[in-house]
């Protein structure tokens, strides 16, 4: 029943902040809401770059514990787990900016219309599936605090704890998807291309 309920809560909060950046895109001023996003996105950027410090700081120290002859036990699976929030986090950011991976040989070779249709579809598809992800992620997360899962390793870390920032990155990211495809079927033209 409480499983239900937070589901249930997580999936009306996700279809609620969709529509919540449909009215701030279209009522509210555009100009301050596009800023709150922006900085959304680069706040998510710069703590993607932190975990990308600390992915740094433990390979040091396990080079020189092992250069001391000390062990540093757990220390490859809390890098792991920087790696993901690193990656999750850094996703809504790169998008914003315009650093995913294109294939745009398709949409260089037609017409401005048919190339508007062809990213509202990709923008569309991608935020479904960003929520999709979000709101497994979130069951995943809730699962795993729930049955208080550890990981395998020797750190034995609960793992919601890194499985959280992996869903904070993908919520993040479904709102970036949600936003790029809100701009370009009002405004008409392509964010961070």
């Amino acid at each position: 029943m409480l499983f239900a309920l937070f589901s249930n809560g997580f999936f009306v909060f996700c279809v609620g902040l969709g529509g919540l950046t449909a009215l701030a895109v279209r009522v509210l001023h555009p100009h301050r809401v596009r800023r709150v996003y922006d900085l959304l996105y680069l706040a998510s950027g710069v703590v993607a770059a932190v975990f990308l410090i600390a992915i740094l700081i433990l390979i040091v120290v396990q080079m020189v514990a092992r250069w001391t002859g000390e062990i540093f036990p757990g220390a490859p699976e809390y890098a792991g787990y920087c790696m993901a929030a690193a990656s999750f986090l850094a996703f809504a950011n790169a998008l914003n900016k315009g650093a995913h991976i294109r294939v745009s040989i398709l949409l260089n070779a037609v017409s401005g219309r048919v190339r508007w249709f062809l990213n509202l579809w990709c923008y569309g598809i991608g935020a479904l599936v960003g929520w999709y992800v979000a709101y497994y992620a979130w069951q995943f997360t809730y699962w795993s605090w729930k049955f208080n899962d550890i990981s395998q390793g020797q750190d034995a870390t609960l793992l919601w704890i890194p499985q959280s920032a992996m869903l904070v990155g993908s919520v993040i990211l479904a709102i970036a998807l949600t936003d790029h495809f809100l701009h370009l079927l009002f405004k008409h033209e392509v964010r961070g291309a």
